[in-house]
C-alpha cells in the first residue's frame, strides 16, 4: 500500500532545518558547507522540494537565494512527535513516554525536568 508523502520532514530535510534553525537562514552553498558530506545539487534540490513542501520559505531578492525554516524547531518537533503518537501509539502520549525512558536511560537532570514538568501539569489540571 502507497502511502501518502508526508507533511513532516525527512532525515535528510531535518539535517537542512536544524542548520537553518542555527543560523537563522542560509544559501544553498552555506547549508552545505556546514552539512558536510552533502553534495551542492542534492542539497539545492532537497531545498527546492522543502519549499515545495512549505518547509521553507526563499527570498529570491539577491542572486543567490536564501532560505528560512518556514516554522519553529519547537512547532516542528511537536507536529513529528503528534504524529507518532497516534500512528505508533495509539494516541497514548503515556505509552510513549514509558516506552521512551524504559529504552534510554534518562539522566538525573532530565529526570527532573520532567518530574518538573508532571508537577505543572497536575497543578494546571486541579
Amino acid at each position: 500500500m502507497a502511502r501518502k508523502p508526508s507533511e513532516y520532514p525527512t532525515d535528510a530535510e531535518l539535517a537542512i532545518l536544524q542548520v537553518l534553525w542555527q543560523n537563522g537562514s542560509g544559501t544553498v552553498r552555506e547549508v552545505q558547507s556546514r552539512l558536510g558530506g552533502a553534495g551542492y545539487t542534492t542539497v539545492l534540490k532537497t531545498l527546492q522540494i522543502m519549499t515545495e513542501k512549505g518547509l521553507v520559505t526563499r527570498d529570491e531578492s539577491a542572486r543567490a537565494h536564501r532560505y528560512q525554516a518556514a516554522h519553529s524547531e519547537e512547532a516542528t518537533q511537536q507536529g513529528i512527535l503528534g504524529d507518532l503518537v497516534e500512528r505508533a501509539y495509539r494516541g497514548s502520549a503515556a505509552r510513549l513516554v514509558l516506552q521512551a525512558l524504559s529504552s534510554k536511560r534518562a539522566s538525573r537532570e532530565e529526570l527532573e525536568e520532567i518530574r518538573r514538568l508532571l508537577d505543572e501539569l497536575e497543578e494546571e489540571e486541579a
